[in-house]
């Protein structure tokens, strides 16, 4: 019997991440939160089949109930990674989706939303020149902070995003674009959780 816990975040939610179980297909599960209440699809973050859903998902929830936002529904201000942290503690195996099941039009929205924020520097979320930072995928992969804006993989001077990329496509993703601050990690959250957290606060 499958037996998964997610973790889904939502770009127009940004901060938060929802923790839930599902004892069909993800991919299904996915589509039915695909909702007229929200304007863009949720991404999922990390995925995992484990032994009990119903045990993990709730430890998780009491884990981190001083993070969520009411007791009836199962959003979390929270980063990702650190919840992604704890449930790979139960994992029997990754269950984590890609993004096919995110239709062309909402994926131009997702990136549309994201791109109407500011653009992102070291500076706003106080990360200096020199700092590492690790990619989201595969924590193997590294580079340097070089500037406000660029960073150093492998000896080359790139954007955040290109460098990001470069790593999807050793990973055999075919993506012609991703989010440098979406997939570089720096203290357990990625710097678009850091960002986000930063403008909360």
């Amino acid at each position: 019997m499958t037996q998964i816990v997610y973790i889904l975040t939502n770009e127009a939610t940004p901060g938060y991440v929802k923790i839930g179980k599902t004892m069909t297909s993800l991919n299904q599960r996915m589509r039915e939160l695909d909702v007229t209440s929200l304007p863009l699809p949720f991404e999922c973050f990390y995925a995992a089949h484990v032994e009990n859903c119903h045990e993990v998902e709730k430890l998780l929830h009491d884990a981190f109930a001083d993070r969520r936002t009411r007791k009836s529904r199962e959003f979390f201000e929270i980063s990702p990674e650190r919840v992604a942290s704890a449930l790979k503690l139960a994992a029997l195996e990754e269950a984590t989706l890609n993004d096919d099941y995110i239709d062309s039009e909402a994926r131009a929205a997702i990136t549309k939303t994201r791109d109407r924020r500011s653009p992102f520097n070291f500076a706003m979320v106080d990360v200096p020149n020199g700092t590492t930072l690790v990619h989201a995928a595969d924590n193997t992969m590294t580079c340097e902070v070089y500037d406000s804006k660029k960073v150093i993989f492998e000896g080359e001077v790139l954007s955040l995003s290109e460098a990001a990329l470069r790593v999807f496509h050793r990973l055999g993703k075919n993506w012609k674009a991703v989010s440098g601050p979406d997939n570089w990690v720096f203290d357990n959250e990625t710097l678009d959780a850091r960002r986000c957290r930063y403008d909360n606060e």
